[in-house]
């Protein structure tokens, strides 16, 4: 490999010839071959506008040079179209507090601008990544920022998503709403329900993942950009504290605004927190209905086989003719992630010490990175499962007949103790619920008739009474 040597402030550096990147991030390559992978895109393209609306705004105050920013401006915006996307490759497991992936943006913007300005790259003739692209910038706060900005951008990907799959389970609660079947509890017969009621409770467990994703919403918007190393401002222009935040708001189109105090938000993660734990909250959820499904679904012979799953795929490599609810279990897998993920990001955010967390970077990673696979999997959960679920009405209600919950609704005729006599009599003769009542002739078949109509069983108030 052809190389070039860069100087930085501990020595000589040896660079890729053609890299655009700089001796920072080529240490941070040497230093820290951990997981393989490169930044997530919306982190990168949040550092990017970041650096794109600090040069405007660093020209607006007069103290950045216009042909300077102006070719730093338009290095930021050709990276943003998915130029020189081999050249961010500092693993998110780095440094802390995210130094070398905030180099690597100053690096390859300043060796871009250069070009752009008739210098060769690495040699930061005219523009220098500390000087000119990171002008009155801390990583301290340069990252936080970014992560803030990414979490917005992905919050409302998966928003949307979950808006969907919310949707999608109350349309298929309208669809079953006319299907009686034995509710259960301890996975033992219970009292009746109503399909479409299940899957209506799953849609409003969905509704409230909503409110509970845009109630993060306001402390992500507030950005400690311009309090630099500690969020005291040093370096960093009143003017500038205020036309930056200006200028991310116009490029993004998100309602950000000044934090309050700059310190406070470069000392801490609880925005981040909050947010890991609203999508933990999701992951239980889904799991939840992932796995009622699974049971809902199993047999076909032996087991409930209430609702069919579309069949996607064969499920075994030695059983002919077996299917898997296998996006339910893809479901589940990822809610295990999100929720490891979420103890990383809580175990990170209380490792700050004084005004600083160093722990960043892997916060940034668990949290974008459980962003993604929820989004990701709630829209194939969505299109491949929920969409095409089916309901098996005959078995739906043999089971319902054959359920010993329905000696509950005697209880307020007979007594507890009665209906309970008639639950255990139910399971020892094999006879319905029904069948004993009428053996014992404790209510005629008129009463009984009246107090076991279908649709008031799964409703407020005493069967067979106005």
């Amino acid at each position: 490999m052809v190389n070039r040597q860069e100087k930085d402030t501990l020595g000589t550096v040896q660079v890729p010839a053609g890299a655009y990147y700089g001796a920072q991030t080529a240490r941070a390559v040497a230093n820290f071959p951990i997981s393989g992978l490169k930044p997530h895109p919306a982190l990168l393209r949040a550092t990017l506008i970041i650096k794109k609306c600090a040069a405007k705004a660093n020209m607006a105050t007069g103290r950045l040079d216009e042909k300077i920013a102006t070719a730093i401006i338009q290095a930021a915006d050709e990276a943003l179209a998915g130029a020189f996307a081999g050249d961010f490759v500092v693993d998110p497991f780095q440094a802390g507090a995210g130094t070398s992936h905030n180099m690597n943006a100053n690096e390859v913007l300043a060796n871009r601008a250069n070009e752009l300005l008739g210098c060769p790259i690495g040699s930061y003739e005219q523009v220098n990544a500390n000087d000119h692209v990171n002008m009155a910038q801390s990583t301290n706060d340069v990252f936080p920022t970014a992560m803030r900005l990414a979490s917005l951008q992905m919050v409302a990907l998966l928003r949307h998503e979950l808006e969907q799959l919310r949707d999608a389970l109350a349309a298929k609660g309208r669809e079953f709403d006319h299907i009686l079947k034995s509710g259960r509890t301890h996975l033992q017969d219970a009292v009746p329900i109503r399909l479409g009621q299940e899957f209506e409770a799953y849609a409003v467990a969905m509704d409230k993942n909503v409110a509970g994703l845009d109630r993060c919403l306001p402390d992500l918007s507030k950005l400690g950009l311009g309090g630099t190393a500690v969020g005291t401002g040093l370096n960093a222009e009143p003017r500038y504290i205020e036309l930056v935040v200006e200028e991310i708001a116009r490029e993004t189109g998100l309602p950000v605004m000044n934090a309050g105090n700059l310190i406070e938000s470069t000392q801490n993660m609880d925005p981040f927190v909050v947010l890991s734990s609203a999508l933990k909250g999701l992951a239980v959820n889904l799991i939840r209905i992932a796995n009622d499904l699974r049971l809902l679904s199993s047999g076909p012979r032996t087991g409930f086989n209430e609702i069919n799953l579309p069949p996607l795929q064969p499920g075994s490599s030695i059983m002919p003719g077996k299917i898997n609810p296998v996006m339910a279990e893809v479901t589940d897998m990822v809610a295990f992630q999100v929720i490891g993920a979420d103890t990383t990001i809580t175990l990170a955010a209380q490792a700050g010490q004084m005004e600083l967390n160093v722990m960043m970077p892997v916060i940034a990673y668990n949290l974008l990175f459980s962003l993604e696979i929820l989004k990701n999997t709630i829209a194939k959960f969505r299109e491949n499962c929920i969409l095409g679920i089916t309901a098996n009405e005959n078995r739906c209600s043999r089971f319902l007949e054959e359920s010993v919950g329905l000696a509950t609704v005697l209880a307020p005729y007979v007594g507890y103790a009665a209906a309970a006599e008639v639950a255990k009599e139910s399971m020892r003769s094999g006879q319905s619920i029904k069948e004993v009542i009428l053996s014992r002739n404790l209510l005629s078949p008129e009463e009984l008739a009246q107090i076991l109509a279908p649709y008031p069983l799964t409703n407020p108030g005493v069967p067979g009474k106005a």
